[in-house]
């Protein structure tokens, strides 16, 4: 198998396992391809097991269109880890969710002494829902991730977890392909995935406790030449002055506008928080000091995010995160970006909450594995790199 027609195979995968296509016209259209290029692609699959079809679709003429799927039934178990907890679930081929829920853990412990207690939780899922079809694991992690390494970079808000070889120590533990991702690119992929087709450059902001992004450029997660695209919570903001930030620089984005950075300018102003789930609290309620914090959270996020968008002329930006719950802070996010940017890049802009909501991330973690796996069955069925 030639480099070329190996990547379009793994792209082919990977569009159906999220559940974006499911015939040879979807993926010639979502691919650019040719219907034959696809078509012969698709027959090399089918010919590997690693592809099946399954009855037909209607059409508005023409002949009827028949159904692709993943060749046998399995899933992945995916994990969102957060400061104190971590969202966990089944993520089956096709883009499905299921058995949701959030347990304890807590990051700041370290990963030796905090993920023996989710290897347990995960190994519990999969027992419910069959070892034996159980295809990977997929980890989303709030820090810089080496991919390729399979570990964490230089994290702002995880000690002990840089350079600790997350993906190879969960290997050891499942016996199946594990995948490790930032949290906001695992969004990006996760939101993309449900999303109509034509919306194919998108821009996901998670806004939590920190602030991250992740870019879809043409359809795919686009990364940068590091791994860094999408990197907008350290870019230096004239409102923050000299406010140390917790990468060691100062005045960054993150220091003005994260649900940490609130947590400590609404604590400066007498109110008891301590944690950004509290500020969410009191804006909800609708406490002045909170919501007046929270707006102008929004207005320097939607001003950082303006000459990026201005820049990439995205069909979309989504807001993730737990601040994204908060009208006031969404609504300041788009007026900036309707007054900071050219009219022509706002004329069909998207700017909304991401539509999986908190799911988003666990959704694209799971994807992650989903391809993962995959990759690894295309090289044992044709010897292609993985």
């Amino acid at each position: 198998m030639t480099e070329k027609s190996g990547s379009l195979t793994r792209r082919i995968l990977e569009l159906l396992a999220s559940g974006q296509a499911s015939t040879r016209t979807e993926l010639s259209e979502l691919l650019g391809a040719a219907p034959s290029t696809v078509s012969f692609a698709v027959g090399k699959l089918l010919d590997y097991g690693l592809v099946t079809e399954e009855g037909t679709l209607s059409s508005n003429g023409g002949r009827p269109r028949k159904v692709l799927r993943l060749g046998g039934d399995g899933y992945a178990v995916a994990a969102e880890l957060g400061g104190k907890h971590a969202h966990v679930g089944i993520v089956h081929s096709g883009g499905g969710l299921a058995d949701v829920s959030t347990v304890p853990f807590t990051t700041a412990d370290g990963p030796e002494a905090s993920l023996p207690g989710l290897v347990e939780t995960l190994q519990g899922l999969a027992d419910r829902h069959g070892r034996e079809l159980l295809r990977g694991v997929g980890l989303c992690l709030p820090g810089p991730v080496d991919v390729e390494a399979g570990l964490v970079t230089l994290p702002a808000r995880m000690p002990g977890w840089n350079r600790f070889p997350v993906r190879d120590w969960l290997q050891e533990r499942f016996g199946v392909p594990v995948a490790i991702e930032n949290d906001a690119n695992c969004m990006a992929v996760g939101e993309h995935s449900v999303r109509p087709a034509a919306q194919r450059q998108a821009i996901m902001v998670k806004a939590g406790t920190g602030i991250g992004a992740g870019v879809i450029a043409d359809g795919r997660l686009y990364r940068g030449g590091s791994g860094a695209a999408g990197e907008i919570t350290h870019v230096r903001v004239e409102a923050a002055h000299d406010i140390p930030c917790s990468c060691g620089n100062t005045g960054c984005l993150e220091t003005v506008a994260s649900g940490a950075a609130l947590v400590r300018i609404l604590r400066e102003r007498g109110l008891e928080v301590t944690s950004t789930e509290d500020v969410v609290r009191l804006a909800g309620d609708a406490d002045p000091e909170a919501t007046r914090a929270v707006r102008q959270a929004g207005r320097y996020l939607g001003t950082v995010l303006a000459p990026n968008v201005n820049f990439f002329n995205p069909d979309a930006v989504y807001l993730g995160g737990i601040l994204s719950t908060l009208e006031p802070f969404v609504a300041a996010v788009r007026s900036q970006l309707y007054e900071g940017c050219h009219p022509l890049v706002t004329e069909h802009l998207v700017i909304e909450r991401a539509g999986l909501g908190a799911d988003a991330g666990l959704v694209g973690a799971g994807q992650f594995a989903l391809q993962r796996a995959l990759a690894h069955a295309l090289h044992a069925a044709t010897g292609a790199h993985p």
